[in-house]
């Protein structure tokens, strides 16, 4: 793993449902116990329900753009639909961050594909999985190969 503590950006639905948020819990605590401080936590916190935060829209957009910026690594989980999700995905392609995208197929038989598509996205950070043992081994290799890759990593 890394010397330096990374800053992840860790991508997951609110207000388009909270079906995964077990997964998303248990996806942080990884991120966290073996990368580095996961900026956006509360994406797991079982207590935030689909109506989101008790904070404006506004703030939010403008707290999740600080976080992108500080973000050294993109991580998000797609299997849900979200707007937002799929917004924050765009922000960190703009900025060039290594991004993973994870998908459980589960939920459809494909990925969406505006997402799915994209060319500035490795088709080696792009993940379908079934188990969160395939998610972690999947994570170790993103940030095995962009130990290589990354000069802030």
């Amino acid at each position: 793993q890394s010397s330096k503590l990374l800053k992840i950006y860790f991508a997951g639905s609110i207000r388009g449902g909270r079906a995964d948020v077990d997964t998303y819990s248990k996806i942080i605590d990884y991120l966290k116990k073996n990368y580095g401080e996961v900026l956006t936590e509360h994406i797991g916190d079982k207590k935030l329900k689909i109506s989101g935060e008790e904070i404006t829209d506004k703030q939010i957009r403008q707290r999740d753009e600080k976080w992108i910026r500080e973000a050294d690594v993109f991580i998000a989980e797609v299997s849900g639909p979200s707007e937002g999700v799929g917004w924050e995905i765009h922000e960190a392609e703009d900025l060039e961050m290594p991004i993973l995208l994870l998908f459980n197929s589960r939920y459809r038989p494909k990925p969406s594909a505006i997402i799915w598509g994209s060319e500035k996205i490795p088709e080696e950070n792009k993940i379908k999985y079934n188990t969160l043992d395939e998610v972690f081994e999947h994570i170790d290799d993103f940030f095995s190969r962009l130990k290589n890759s990354y000069q802030k990593i």
